[in-house]
Parts: C-alpha cells; sequence; structure tokens
C-alpha cells in the first residue's frame, strides 16, 4: 500500500523513510486520527547514539537529547521530536 503525497512515495502512514537529497535525513508522513502531516526531522549525515550506546559518550548524548527535547517528545506522532527520538535515538 504505497501512499504518493506531495509527490514522495511513503510505504503507510507513521513509517519514516530516509531522504538522501533533501535537508533533513528523514521524512515520515504521520497520520492521528484524520490529520494528515509530512514531517522531515534529522540532521542530515549525523547518526544518532542509537537505540543501544556502547560508549560512555555515546550514552551521554543519548540522556541529552531525551532531556532537551522531552516536552517535545511528548507531543506524540505529529512532532519531529518524536520520530527522532523513536528513530534516531
Amino acid at each position: 500500500m504505497a501512499i504518493t503525497y506531495r509527490g514522495e512515495r511513503f510505504s503507510g502512514y507513521n513509517k519514516p523513510k530516509r531522504t538522501p537529497k533533501a535537508k533533513k535525513s528523514h521524512a515520515v508522513l504521520a497520520k492521528e486520527g484524520e490529520k494528515v502531516r509530512l514531517i522531515r526531522f534529522g540532521q542530515q549525515g549525523v547518526s544518532g547514539a542509537g537505540k543501544n550506546p556502547k560508549t560512555k559518550k555515546g550514552k551521554a548524548r543519548r540522556k541529552s537529547f531525551k532531556a532537551r527535547h522531552a516536552k517535545n517528545i511528548k507531543k506524540g506522532k505529529m512532532s519531529a521530536a518524536y520520530w527522532a527520538n523513536k528513530v534516531k535515538w
């Protein structure tokens, strides 16, 4: 079930994809109830600390990101911080 939205193809709602030529690293077609919104998130070329950071520095980066963006992450699927937290961190 591929969805085309504003000239971009997505495999479905709430399924993030990489965007190699855009300013942001990922894009997602977020859907909550009847609302549909295209959200671009993540800095191009920068990796997150990952789901299981090994180093002390990686763990500190992950903790700092989550603390800094906690308020925006709580906004849910319609915020870029939610998706960056889910995909990159």
